[in-house]
Formats: C-alpha cells, sequence, structure tokens
C-alpha cells in the first residue's frame, strides 16, 4: 500500500503543479514541447489539456490518496491516463521523422515509471 501512496502523492504533487503552471501561463508547457501558439484557440487548447486536465487528474490523485474507497480507482487512472501517454508518445516516436529532444524522452521516461509502479501497486492491493 504503501508504493500506492507514494505514486499517487508524488502523481497529484508533478500533475497539480505542472497543470497550475501551464493554466496560468501556456507559453511555458508549448515552449517546452516546442510548440508555437498562433491565436487565441492554441492559447485556451494548451491551457485545457496541459492545465486544467493535468491539475484535475493530480486532484484525483490526491483525493485517492487520502481517500480510501478512491485508492484502487488513483492507481487504475494513472495506469490507464498515464499509460495511454506512453503509448501514444511511444507510436509518435516511432512514426515521426524528426529527432527528438530531451523534453520527449523526460516525459516518457517520467510517464512509463508512473504506469509502471501505478500497475505493481494495484496488482499487489
Amino acid at each position: 500500500m504503501l508504493l500506492g501512496k507514494v505514486v499517487l502523492g508524488v502523481s497529484a504533487l508533478v500533475l497539480i503543479g505542472y497543470g497550475l503552471v501551464s493554466l496560468v501561463s501556456p507559453a511555458i508547457p508549448a515552449g517546452f514541447a516546442g510548440l508555437t501558439m498562433t491565436n487565441g484557440d492554441a492559447f485556451a487548447e494548451i491551457g485545457a489539456m496541459y492545465g486544467g486536465l493535468q491539475t484535475g487528474l493530480g486532484l484525483f490523485c490526491a483525493m485517492a490518496l487520502f481517500k480510501p474507497e478512491l485508492y484502487r480507482a488513483g492507481l487504475t487512472l494513472l495506469v490507464v491516463a498515464i499509460g495511454s501517454l506512453v503509448l501514444a508518445r511511444l507510436t509518435s516516436l516511432f512514426i515521426t521523422p524528426e529527432p527528438l529532444t530531451a523534453y520527449t524522452y523526460g516525459a516518457l521516461g517520467y510517464e512509463f515509471t508512473t504506469t509502471i509502479v501505478a500497475l505493481v501497486a494495484l496488482i499487489k492491493k
């Protein structure tokens, strides 16, 4: 159970922290990812997906950390949501002819580790 609480706690901090930064200043995550925002829709999209969605996921992880009835759901959320990011990022890695940067490899490392740790904690429960 400790492993699950650790992955939920770290995920809550990371997702809420990065999410709030992204919500307040979408240019920061866009810059990290090499994206150019050319209009208000792009600004709103980055703010919503990087800011709103990640903050919401982080808040759910925090709730799952402190509410035992949400513990398994929180771990399942991490396995499915963050695991989907891993699969999508790996797919993109293999189909793009463009070189990738440390941003993508760092995100992939974090996402892969989080998914595996959450899966192990879920299985052990």
